[in-house]
Formats: C-alpha cells, structure tokens, sequence
C-alpha cells in the first residue's frame, strides 16, 4: 500500500486541493484559439510567482475554467483568485484590445 504524502511547512503538515471554476463576465465565450493558450500560459507563469502553489489540472473551455490547484494554508483561497484573476485580466486587456472594449 502506498503512503499518502503531504506537503509541509515549519509548524503544519497539509493537503490542501481545491477545484475552482471562474468564468468571465456574463458568461461569454471568448476563451477561444490563442486566448485560450495565453490565460493557460499565464494561469502557470502566475501560480509560479506564489510560494508552494501548484496547478494540478487545467481546463479551459469557450466560457469558463476548471481549475484544480494546491494552495498552502498560508494563503487564503479568495485572496489566491482575486490575485489570478485580476493579473490575468489586466493581462489580457493588454494583449487584445477586442476583449477589453467588451468588458
């Protein structure tokens, strides 16, 4: 039988996995060919920049996203999102104008 491992910090031993699903605003199916790449490619880039937080599953569909991360205690699961989400839409704002003047 294989034993289970958890992650550890200085004074915790945790398993904290979490599926999260956000869409954007009004549900619209933008999430489609490269932008759908790029908030993949950004959901990575931007969970490396948290200490200990590691994408395990990633799905994007046309109008939402399946998230299945481990988050540490340390950080709280709304703070996490707000963080993601706000750099991932100043990001793509950025990057395409068309999605920017919909929102």
């Amino acid at each position: 039988m294989k034993e289970r491992e958890f992650n550890k910090l200085s004074h915790t031993i945790y398993e904290c996995i979490y599926h999260i699903v956000f869409c954007p605003k009004y549900r619209k199916k933008i999430l489609q060919d490269d932008i759908a790449e790029y908030i993949k490619q950004q959901i990575y880039i931007l969970c490396r920049q948290k200490d200990l937080i590691e994408v395990l599953e990633l799905n994007v569909q046309v109008d939402h996203v399946h998230l299945i991360v481990s988050i540490p205690p340390k950080y709280s699961v709304s703070a996490f999102m707000g963080f993601l989400k706000g750099k991932i839409a100043l990001r793509l704002f950025q990057k395409y104008d068309r999605v920017g003047k919909k929102f």
